[in-house]
């Protein structure tokens, strides 16, 4: 059976760095966990962006990275010139059936082995990123391969 355009959903995925620290929120941030029994980490909502002017060759495809049951996604902001990973509320359907994609909401998203790298759209060069150091928010980096991870394992929900 053929889905219908209209019928578009997010796909749902559990995402951990290669020292299995998972995401989890508090309050208006994600913070990244060492991963255990106790501990509730969120699920990544993510769908493509329809607007095919972010495609790009090198690149990819641009997607909406939201959290599973919540009005937030996340969105690269420029705070003092230096751009800045944030939650914003925002439905990610909404985002998604925009007909003009939303540039600061959108990460391309490339495959690196088994793991997947995220990287702003409206930041060139920045990306997603968690540190070494357990409870630090998750933020953004131009420095791949030194302090932060920035390579995550996407797996399905259980």
């Amino acid at each position: 059976m053929q889905q219908h355009e209209s019928l578009r959903y997010p796909s749902h995925r559990l995402i951990r760095d290669s020292q299995q620290m998972v995401w989890i929120l508090k309050g208006k941030s994600l913070i990244a966990v060492p991963f255990s029994d106790n501990i509730r980490p969120v699920s990544l909502a993510i769908i493509a962006c329809r607007d095919t002017e972010f495609y790009s060759e090198g690149k990819g495809t641009p997607f909406y990275l939201g959290i599973k049951d919540q009005n937030l996604c996340l969105c690269c902001t420029e705070i003092q010139g230096i751009p800045t990973l944030q939650l914003q509320e925002r439905n990610i359907m909404d985002l998604y059936w925009e007909t003009k994609g939303q540039e600061s909401f959108l990460f391309f998203s490339s495959e690196e082995g088994s793991t997947f790298v995220f990287q702003s759209v409206s930041c060139p060069g920045w990306f997603i990123a968690t540190s070494s150091v357990v409870g630090q928010p998750v933020t953004l980096t131009k420095e791949r391969g030194k302090t932060e991870n920035t390579n995550f394992y996407l797996d399905g929900e259980n």
